[in-house]
């Protein structure tokens, strides 16, 4: 089978990371990075594919058949719509876009031309993810009860000279806590009701740099969120999970989730229910779920592959991911302004 060929628009962290991906996989073939600055054309450089400053100029020559979209928050949409006006599959990085306006126009773009589009909340795609659906979905832990989700990383002070991280819109809720929803939201199923307080009291920069978020599903079961990007703590999915040999790691549990029947702790798959009697006098017993570990990165890129050949739909689309980004939009909206 021929390799499918790939170009990855921003040449970022992230857009590296894909870069490193699509080299590790047999079927995927690199053949051009678009990303105007002076670093993204070394890259492209030492890695002998095409470097092109504009993003249109990279479609209409390296004639890509599937395109990673890496850019920052704000160009997501109109990149993404660039390649499906051209008939071209993309990968959009999360958040889909700043705003659910806008991804409502990549929703609209990806109807009109018939295009698939893949979003990259990777973690739907991580193994861990699979087990702890499987078990869920399975009616082992019963009727879920309530859920609770820590993400407070303290990340470090240059990562905020880029001047578009300081800007409202770039802080925690949009860049972090829309992948805990994504992921909360395909464990249990829809979030119906929010309350939220944030703060930027710590950094004081125009955006929020901590969060305390309120949830109510529409199974029944109430959540809550924590969050921070300016504290020190072992729980983070970054750093929890393993997922990325970039982030140190600490083997904590970043989700709790509780249900009727029994309890499951996240990335740590530890897994608690009753024996032959139950209640508070009653011990629980214990067992920790295997997982095989498998970079998600590679299980998406191979997923985007299948999707390009027609062999997959989409695992999550714009539309699936316009819901995420929905319940970021109204935290936002009912959170008093950050003090």
């Amino acid at each position: 089978m021929s390799r499918i060929r790939l170009a990855v628009i921003g040449a970022g962290a992230i857009g590296r990371k894909h870069i490193d991906v699509i080299n590790q996989v047999p079927r995927a073939e690199l053949v051009a990075i678009a990303d105007p600055s002076p670093q993204a054309e070394a890259l492209a450089r030492t890695l002998g594919v095409a470097w092109y400053a504009e993003v249109e100029a990279m479609l209409e020559r390296a004639k890509p058949q599937g395109v990673i979209n890496a850019t920052p928050n704000t160009l997501h949409v109109p990149c993404a719509i660039a390649c499906i006006e051209r008939g071209i599959p993309v990968l959009v990085e999360k958040p889909v876009a700043e705003s659910p306006e806008r991804a409502q126009e990549l929703v609209l773009a990806a109807q009109k031309h018939g295009v698939p589009v893949l979003v990259g909340h990777h973690r739907r795609h991580n193994a861990l993810t699979a087990a702890a659906k499987a078990l869920i979905d399975s009616g082992e832990l019963g009727k879920i009860v309530a859920v609770s989700a820590h993400w407070i990383l303290q990340k470090p002070d240059d990562y905020f000279d880029v001047a578009w991280r300081r800007e409202p819109g770039a802080g925690p809720l949009l860049v972090n806590l829309v992948h805990d929803i994504d992921l909360l939201r395909y464990l249990l199923g829809e979030i119906e009701e929010v309350q939220a307080m944030t703060s930027s009291a710590t950094r004081g920069f125009a955006n929020e740099d901590s969060a305390v978020v309120n949830l109510r599903f529409a199974c029944g079961a109430l959540g809550s969120a924590v969050l921070s990007d300016c504290g020190v703590s072992p729980w983070s999915w970054e750093m929890n999970s393993a997922e990325n040999v970039i982030y140190a790691h600490t083997p904590e549990n970043c989700y709790l989730i509780s249900g009727s029947k029994g309890a499951l702790a996240i990335p740590q798959m530890r897994w608690w229910r009753y024996g032959e009697q139950s209640g508070w006098h009653a011990p629980l017993l214990q067992e920790t779920l295997n997982v095989e570990p498998i970079d998600p990165f590679i299980l998406q890129l191979r997923h985007f592959l299948q999707v390009i050949r027609g062999e997959a739909e989409p695992i999550i689309d714009a539309a699936d991911a316009l819901r995420s980004l929905d319940v970021i939009d109204l935290i936002r909206q009912v959170a008093p302004k950050a003090a």
